[in-house]
């Protein structure tokens, strides 16, 4: 059972900034305390920060950087299955494969609307939806 003061308390600002959609501001917040942290903390911060950064990257059209980091983080983040710090990892992580699968599927023209759709700029008229968000939810 892990400790919660073993948890960074700056660890909860960065999962504001990921549920708020500030995925660039979440990365610099997990970044600064996974290179202090040791394990198991630190692949775990890592993780939430891959997904992050793939989620920052496909806002900019980089579906290729997003599924590159989706499928990194989803892979450091499955030895904490079902939960961890309160986080419920099951949820994060298949919200994130579905992101990725939908990636993985979508023609190129396809990828501005889901950039579209991260930034909170969407319309009922786009073709392709996005699944979920992935959002880090706490027990």
């Amino acid at each position: 059972m892990l400790d919660m003061d073993e948890v960074a308390a700056e660890f909860w600002q960065g999962v504001e900034e990921f549920n708020q959609g500030q995925f660039y501001a979440c990365h610099d917040t997990l970044e600064a305390i996974w290179m202090e942290a040791t394990e198991p903390q630190r692949t775990f911060y890592q993780g939430i920060l891959q997904i992050a950064v793939a989620l920052y990257h496909l806002s900019n059209e980089n579906a290729r950087g997003a599924m590159i980091l989706l499928g990194e983080g989803i892979n450091r983040l499955r030895r904490y299955l079902p939960d961890y710090a309160e986080v419920d990892v099951v949820s994060l992580i298949s919200q994130s494969a579905e992101l990725l699968a939908t990636l993985q599927q979508a023609q190129p023209e396809q990828i501005k609307e889901l950039a579209a759709q991260v930034q909170g700029n969407f319309t009922e008229a786009m073709e392709i939806k996005l699944p979920s968000i992935a959002k880090v939810t706490v027990s």
